[in-house]
């Protein structure tokens, strides 16, 4: 085919009319071999392009499923941040309570105590505000959950076995967990 360049290149006639040549006849037959040569290639591209569908369907899960995890673990964090905060408030207004068990008749109508009882209301407020509730333990089944048996004694007249007889420190809840169980004494099973 080179030498039929030179020729035409040169004027020979000859064999440069089948190089240059551009009739179309002669360009719809090559295009017609070109898209035959097209089609006749793999469907390969296709299939990787189905992979990488697939692949980016997976990585897109994957980074759901990674922001799901983050805010959930961000929700439990906060929640026991939040918990032990309130616990600290719980131990605070434990004092406050045992100072007011603590006083005197006489002392109860002081300016004093007057601000203390303020004060302990507007802590049980506070938690109240928050989700926290006591929990009412007495004459209740003993529950693990929520109790923690510090004694068992005979089942003493109107008491069941198994049932709380005394609590000796209250417990809190927040929502359907124990924030602090209750410490108390259990009716012993026979």
């Amino acid at each position: 085919m080179t030498e039929d360049i030179r020729d035409a290149a040169q004027g020979n006639p000859g064999s440069a009319d089948a190089a240059t040549e551009n009739t179309p006849d002669s360009a719809a037959e090559t295009f017609a071999a070109e898209t035959a040569a097209a089609e006749a290639l793999p469907v390969e591209p296709v299939v990787e392009t189905v992979d990488f569908r697939d692949k980016w369907l997976r990585a897109e899960a994957e980074i759901q499923n990674t922001r799901r995890r983050a805010a959930r673990e961000r929700e439990d964090s906060v929640r026991s941040a939040e918990d032990r905060i309130l616990l600290d408030l719980i131990e605070c207004l434990d004092d406050v309570e045992r100072a007011l068990a603590a006083m005197t008749p006489e002392q109860a109508a002081d300016a004093w105590t007057q601000g203390v009882l303020l004060t302990a209301n507007r802590m049980r407020d506070a938690l109240s505000r928050r989700g926290v509730r006591a929990l009412e333990s007495v004459g209740k089944p003993f529950d693990p959950s929520f109790h923690e048996a510090l004694l068992e004694v005979p089942a003493p007249e109107g008491f069941g076995p198994g049932q709380v007889v005394q609590e000796v420190q209250k417990g809190y809840a927040r929502g359907e967990r124990a924030l602090r169980a209750a410490r108390v004494v259990v009716a012993r099973m026979d």
